[in-house]
């Protein structure tokens, strides 16, 4: 089987989870390539795809969205996962404890259309120097912590899940 793990990334720790990803799917016996979204433009030759991007605003980005929108047919009738890359890992106290629920907003805010097997929402990296002086003053106020928030257990776990998944299709 081979698998796209295609993403969009702002600043760069989507990418990282999507190399992680595709890393536990070739340690399972898979053949997957990591592509940003928007470089994809011969996405019927896979098999199944694991697709991800940044999470701005709970959304996806434009690149992550357009390909959804370019490929529908295509992945209507091929198995799809699809991750999001915030900031949950970031918050403390009750805005944490709210992070979780962003999943069905970012969920609600792609293609209707889109038939996918499983979404998880990993935290990525947040640096002040990514946000503007008000987000900095506003994620300060909510608690937040900058830092390296991805749990690449739980992003291994998820590649195992998958690749389990796709042996037995």
């Amino acid at each position: 089987m081979h698998v796209l793990v295609g993403y969009a990334t702002a600043h760069g720790s989507t990418r990282g989870v999507a190399e992680r990803l595709a890393a536990g799917l070739c340690r399972a016996g898979l053949k997957a390539d990591v592509r940003p979204l928007e470089d994809v433009n011969d996405a019927d030759g896979y098999g199944a795809f694991v697709l991800g991007s940044a999470v701005h605003n709970q959304s996806w980005l434009d690149p992550a969205r357009g390909f959804l929108r370019d490929n529908s047919e295509l992945l209507g009738s091929r198995p799809v996962w699809i991750f999001s890359v915030g900031m949950p890992g970031a918050l403390r106290g009750p805005w944490k404890r709210m992070a979780p629920r962003e999943a069905s907003v970012i969920v609600r805010s792609l293609s209707a259309d889109l038939s996918y097997r499983g979404h998880r929402l990993f935290s990525g990296i947040i640096r002040a120097s990514q946000l503007p002086r008000g987000g900095r003053i506003r994620f300060r106020l909510m608690g937040g912590r900058y830092g390296d928030h991805r749990d690449w257990d739980a992003i291994d776990g998820w590649a195992s899940e998958i690749a389990v998944e796709l042996r037995h299709a």
